[in-house]
């Protein structure tokens, strides 16, 4: 497991329920392998945001920046934020339209009990995290 970095980060995700903590640290795990895997993209910053975990590209500034978080009031699915300002959602949506439910324009709906689609988010993160170089 990537160590955590930021104590903030660290106090959220053990403050979620024992059901779903093993599915949110998989999430976090493959945002690291994922940027981990892509060298343009360089050091993976963990920080809070809007007080959920957050991970940037600070160094690169190749990405635009992945959220996720679960929420007592949807307990069902884990969520993976990305910016609503970019074309990434809508992109995800047109590509992989069965794979996840989505919210808007902004995030990734993933049910707690379904698989988990490791193909399908590897790409969706992968695609956040270089999201400013496929721009260029």
């Amino acid at each position: 497991m990537t160590p955590f970095s930021e104590p903030g980060v660290e106090q959220i995700f053990a403050s979620y329920p024992e059901t779903v903590r093993p599915r949110m640290l998989a999430l976090r795990e493959l945002v690291f392998a994922t940027a981990a895997a892509l060298p343009e993209v360089g050091h993976l910053q963990e920080a809070l945001k809007w007080g959920e975990p957050a991970y940037l590209t600070p160094a690169s500034r190749s990405g635009s920046t992945i959220r996720m978080d679960w929420k007592a009031r949807a307990p069902e699915v884990c969520v993976l934020y990305f910016n609503c300002q970019t074309t990434l959602v809508d992109s995800f949506r047109s590509l992989l339209p069965d794979a996840f439910a989505y919210e808007g324009k902004r995030a990734l709906l993933i049910a707690n009990t379904a698989h988990l689609p490791q193909a399908a988010l590897t790409a969706c993160i992968a695609a956040a995290l270089t999201y400013h170089r496929s721009k260029a």
